[in-house]
């Protein structure tokens, strides 16, 4: 072997022992890792009935929820922690083909690694919940079941991201622990509920939208095409019916759900979100607000 390569694996070997401590196993098939003393962060679909923590040393601890996410597969635990120490957190972002570990301890069976490489930036997937989650990070770290929930960490030992699971028989998928991870995990251990806003309808993707449009007689144009409305939700206070296409979110075009979701992800308030729409063939301009109260027909043209 190399010199280089008994480097490399050396160097892995010394990460994986250093991160160990802060590895837990969550549940009967999760892991979590430790992000300060007393709190373990998790994935929200880990959480199953009375929830315990396994740590290095054998010590198994009962667990609180003090803050669960389900649309954004994240929650925090409240649980002793004992001598296990806090991960660090990395600064800035990683890049492709970036070296990262994964870690786990599924259910508590044992420590679980494997190394591989940032494959892919700013992916999305759709939550437990049904939500899409965006922004997410792809690597080739191989995992075994039971890893979600668990650490992914640089070359330095230092936290990048919260695996959450496999893409079919691919890589994996993990949220990726920058700045607005920190301030979520932040947030649900002081117990706050994450504030989303939905525009409350169900969308086909432009392929099926080209498609239908194409088979009644309208001109092809990209965009999500709305095939159902909540009665009372944002979007049907707006005035968006069944049947219209949604080519612009706040001035830019809309090309999947994904970008649509990342937008709404982006407002704190109650709005508005500025969405064109598409009805037959008239191009309409629609100010969508969030608030419970939000304004009725507001910004149709």
């Amino acid at each position: 072997m190399s010199t280089s390569l008994v480097e490399f694996s050396q160097a892995v070997a010394e990460v994986i022992a250093a991160a160990a401590p802060s590895v837990g196993g969550v549940g009967r098939a999760g892991s979590g890792v430790v992000v300060a003393e007393g709190l373990v962060v998790t994935n929200a679909h880990n959480l199953r009935g009375e929830v315990e923590v396994s740590f290095e040393d054998g010590r198994v601890a009962g667990a609180r929820v003090v803050g669960s996410d389900v649309d954004g597969d994240l929650a925090v635990l409240s649980v002793e922690t004992g001598t296990s120490p806090a991960l660090a957190w990395a600064e800035g972002a990683p890049a492709l083909g970036h070296v990262v570990i994964g870690l786990s301890r599924p259910g508590g069976r044992g420590l679980r690694a494997g190394a591989g490489f940032i494959s892919g930036l700013d992916l999305a997937f759709r939550g437990p919940g049904g939500s899409t989650v965006t922004g997410a990070l792809e690597h080739g770290a191989p995992l075994v079941p039971g890893s979600s929930g668990g650490p992914l960490v640089d070359s330095e030992g230092r936290l990048v991201g919260i695996n959450t699971h496999r893409e079919g028989e691919g890589f994996y998928l993990a949220l990726p622990a920058g700045a607005a991870l920190k301030e979520r995990v932040e947030a649900l251990a002081r117990g706050e509920a994450p504030r989303r806003v939905r525009l409350g309808v169900a969308l086909a993707p432009p392929k099926v939208a080209r498609h239908l449009r194409h088979a009644v007689g309208l001109p092809e144009r990209d965009g999500l095409l709305v095939h159902a409305v909540e009665p009372e939700g944002p979007a049907a206070r707006a005035g968006v019916r069944r049947g219209d296409l949604i080519v612009s979110v706040g001035g830019r075009p809309v090309g999947s759900v994904e970008q649509l979701a990342a937008f709404l992800g982006s407002i704190t308030d109650g709005g508005p979100a500025d969405l064109v729409v598409v009805r037959g063939v008239e191009e309409l301009s629609v100010a969508v607000y969030f608030g419970p109260d939000g304004p009725s027909e507001q910004g149709t043209s």
